[in-house]
C-alpha cells in the first residue's frame, strides 16, 4: 500500500456535474471491482474505475464533479481504493440519502465531504449541473430547487478543511 494521497480541501461551494447516480445499498468496492481493492496505483485504477457501469466514465469526469447515492451508500467493507480512484479523477464530494457507517467514518477521516441530503437520488440524473454548499448541506439544482440536508458537525468541517483527520490532528498537536 502506498502513502495516502494529498487532496486539497474542497471549495466552500462545489460546482460540478453529477458524474453518476447509484442506487440503494451500493457496495463501494464495485466501483473498481472487488479483485482490485488492494491497489492504490492511480494509473491501474483509472483503467478499472466504473468499467462495469460506464467504460467512458474516467474520461468524462471533471474536477468538481460529484457522485450521488441512495440509502446506505458505501455498504460493505470500507476499502479506500475505490474512493482513491474517484478522487484521483476529480470527484469532489459524495451526496447520498444516507451512508454506511463504516464508509462514512473512513472517508470522512480522509477528508471527503459526505453530505446526507434526503431526496437527492431521485432529484438528479447523471450529467446534471449542481452547486453543493457542503458546510450548509444544500444542493442547488440550478432550476430554482434547493435541497437541504444534514450539515456536518463543527469537528467534521475542521477535518474536511484540514484535508483529513491525520492532518488535523498533526496540526492541533503541533500547537501544543
Amino acid at each position: 500500500m502506498s502513502a495516502a494521497r494529498d487532496y486539497p480541501p474542497p471549495p466552500d461551494v462545489i460546482r460540478g456535474r453529477v458524474a453518476w447516480v447509484f442506487g440503494d445499498d451500493f457496495d463501494i468496492d464495485l466501483v473498481i471491482g472487488v479483485e482490485n481493492i488492494k491497489s492504490y496505483d492511480a494509473d491501474f485504477l483509472r483503467g478499472k474505475v466504473m468499467r462495469a457501469y460506464d467504460p467512458g466514465f474516467a474520461d468524462r469526469v471533471q474536477p468538481g464533479d460529484v457522485i450521488v447515492g441512495g440509502r446506505n451508500f458505501g455498504y460493505g467493507h470500507p476499502h479506500y481504493p475505490p474512493m482513491v480512484a474517484l478522487r484521483d479523477l476529480g470527484i469532489a464530494a459524495v451526496i447520498a440519502e444516507s451512508f454506511s457507517p463504516g464508509f462514512w467514518r473512513g472517508e470522512t477521516y480522509n477528508g471527503v465531504p459526505l453530505i446526507t441530503v434526503p431526496g437527492i437520488a431521485t432529484a438528479v440524473t447523471t450529467g446534471d449541473a449542481i452547486a453543493l454548499d457542503w458546510r450548509a448541506a444544500t444542493v442547488d439544482l440550478g432550476d430554482g430547487r434547493v435541497l437541504h440536508g444534514t450539515p456536518p458537525s463543527a469537528r467534521v468541517v475542521r477535518v474536511i478543511e484540514a484535508g483529513g483527520s491525520l492532518k488535523l490532528l498533526l496540526a492541533e498537536h503541533a500547537r501544543t
